[in-house]
Formats: structure tokens, C-alpha cells, sequence
């Protein structure tokens, strides 16, 4: 009996330790390492996003590596997630530019519904943040999307195209550059082809190719200058 009881005493220690350790919300610790390395070092544009952005970096890393680009996208997070570590992963880079792609998870209610203009406010805060810091923005509309495989019952294509509205007349009214891959990839139905996406949300390697000629474009908008960059020539299959 004895036992019994140090040994629920010991489990129940260890679970009260596990609860206490705080967690990291926004996972600042996720590229702390990383942009320790850049202290000091010039960067010329960050990737700030979700997973298509951090599954951009692992599918396709000619892009990011031959044109040193620096990506700080992470999957699942939200708009107010990714406000909450800009300062730490874009701003103290101290880039040149940074490219937003951002809203998806919002609609998804990764975090527990959000109203749309709330999605939107999260997102011109780092516009402002960006360009009080002296860092050019590059604006990218919310990819279509029909459907969410981990939110089934949500029906997302309506609630992005009304984001990207928002999106697309705050980049025009404030001569930002915004990257059009709604109306590029749409298929007809606010949706994402197959080949384009195996999901249905995220980007295969086919799909980032497609999308990397604008994204270039909009960058060299933003810095003004006609730069040659490279982007993954599109594959055949």
C-alpha cells in the first residue's frame, strides 16, 4: 500500500511539474537559434507565414538558399500569433523586406473564431510595424481554399476571398506590392487543382513554383530594382 501511494505521489509531482512549465505560445523559441546565427549579418528578405511558408523552405530550398531568402513561416499559427514574434523574427533581422502571407488559420478558428476585420487588423499591424522599422513590405493575398482536411465542417472559400478583398485595397491605398496567388491559382470554385495542392490548402512543389515568379515580382517591386532572381523551373509532371 505504501507503494501504491509514493508511487501516485511521484506521478502526481510529475504531472504537476509538466503543467507548470509555461508554454510558448507564439514559439519565439522556434528560430531563436536561427536568428541568433544572422546577428549582424546583412538579410535582405524574410518570409514571415504559416505552413505554406514553412513547407515552402523543405519543398523547394534552392529557392530560399540561391537567393537568400530568409523563412520564418510556421505551421498552424495565426495572424496574432505571428504579430506576437515579428519583432523577434522580422524586425530585429533588420531586412530589407519582408513578405507577408497570413489569414488562413484564422478562418480555420485555429485559435477559436476571429472575426475577419479582426484577421485583417492583425495583418496591417505588421505592415506598420514593418514599415516603421524601415522594412518594405511585400502583401500576399490568402491562397484559395475550399476546404480545411482538419476542419471539415468549415467551408473557408467565401470567408477568403472577402480577406483578400481587405488585403488587396489596403495594398493599393498604401502603394504596397501585393502578390495575387488567389486570382493566379484560383480554379474556378475558390479552390486550389490537384496538381496544385494534394490537400486542398497547401501547396505541392508544383504549386510553389507557380507561385515564386510573383512572389520574385513583388519583391523586386518593393526594393525597386530589377534584381535576376532564381525560382525552380516548373516541373513537367
Amino acid at each position: 500500500m505504501k507503494k501504491i501511494v509514493l508511487l501516485s505521489l511521484s506521478v502526481f509531482a510529475a504531472f504537476s511539474l509538466s503543467a507548470q512549465q509555461p508554454r510558448d505560445w507564439a514559439q519565439y523559441g522556434r528560430y531563436e537559434r536561427q536568428n541568433a546565427a544572422l546577428a549582424g549579418e546583412p538579410v535582405e528578405v524574410v518570409f514571415m507565414g504559416n505552413s505554406i511558408t514553412d513547407n515552402w523552405i523543405g519543398a523547394d530550398p534552392d529557392f530560399f538558399a540561391r537567393n537568400g531568402f530568409v523563412d520564418r513561416g510556421i505551421s498552424g499559427q495565426t495572424t496574432a500569433e505571428m504579430l506576437a514574434r515579428f519583432r523577434r523574427d522580422v524586425i530585429d533581422l533588420n531586412p530589407k523586406a519582408v513578405v507577408i502571407l497570413a489569414g488562413i488559420n484564422d478562418i480555420a478558428q485555429n485559435n477559436g473564431a476571429i472575426k475577419l476585420e479582426n484577421v485583417f487588423g492583425n495583418i496591417v499591424s505588421m505592415c506598420e510595424l514593418a514599415k516603421f522599422n524601415g522594412i518594405r513590405v511585400v502583401l500576399c493575398s490568402v491562397l484559395p481554399c475550399d476546404r480545411f482536411s482538419w476542419r471539415p465542417e468549415i467551408k473557408p472559400a467565401a470567408a477568403v476571398a472577402e480577406l483578400n478583398t481587405m488585403l488587396r485595397q489596403y495594398a493599393a491605398e498604401h502603394k504596397i506590392p501585393y502578390v495575387d496567388y488567389h486570382a493566379a491559382l484560383d480554379n474556378g470554385s475558390g479552390g486550389l487543382d490537384a496538381r496544385i495542392s494534394r490537400d486542398g490548402c497547401h501547396p505541392t512543389l508544383y504549386g510553389y513554383t507557380l507561385m515564386e515568379p510573383m512572389v520574385v515580382e513583388g519583391i523586386n517591386k518593393a526594393l525597386r530594382t530589377k534584381q535576376a532572381r532564381y525560382t525552380t523551373p516548373i516541373p513537367n509532371e
